[in-house]
């Protein structure tokens, strides 16, 4: 066997085993217990697999505005609901609200839960059992 057929068929053996490593469990890096609402300005968007990214300025407990990142359900979620690209880019720089799960490495990131529009339109992105995220303390303003 060439070194080549060889290299080929390790490939086709390893690919399989690699492949559930690629992606990571919710559970390892968010802490699923720290449920949090955030409202925020929209910067920016994301829009790739295998998650979309959301970016946020939000007013601190000081006054200071922070830089947030959530971390959303892919495009094909969106569009299975009918929520396109153009919707996220229409509300840009205006005041989305969260439902999220923080990060556990402590940044200010997070997934999205559950977003409410400026116009009061509210799409939950993943429900979570109650069991797995009791409510924690309140991050960012509220409405």
């Amino acid at each position: 066997m060439g070194l080549k057929t060889l290299v080929a068929v390790a490939g086709f053996v390893l690919l399989p085993a690699a492949v559930p490593l690629a992606h990571h469990s919710f559970s390892v890096a968010f802490d699923l217990s720290n449920k949090f609402t955030i409202t925020g300005t929209l910067t920016k968007i994301d829009w790739r697999n295998p998650h979309i990214e959301l970016f946020l300025d939000v007013k601190g407990g000081n006054g200071e505005v922070e830089a947030w990142v959530l971390e959303s359900m892919p495009p094909t979620f969106f569009r299975s609901r009918k929520v396109t690209k153009a919707d996220f880019e229409n509300v840009l720089n205006k005041e989305l609200t969260f439902q999220a799960v923080r990060a556990r490495d402590g940044s200010r990131s997070g997934i999205a839960l559950q977003v409410t529009f400026p116009d009061g339109k509210s799409l939950t992105l993943l429900d979570l059992p109650a069991t797995a995220a009791p409510p924690a303390a309140t991050r960012g303003r509220t409405s």
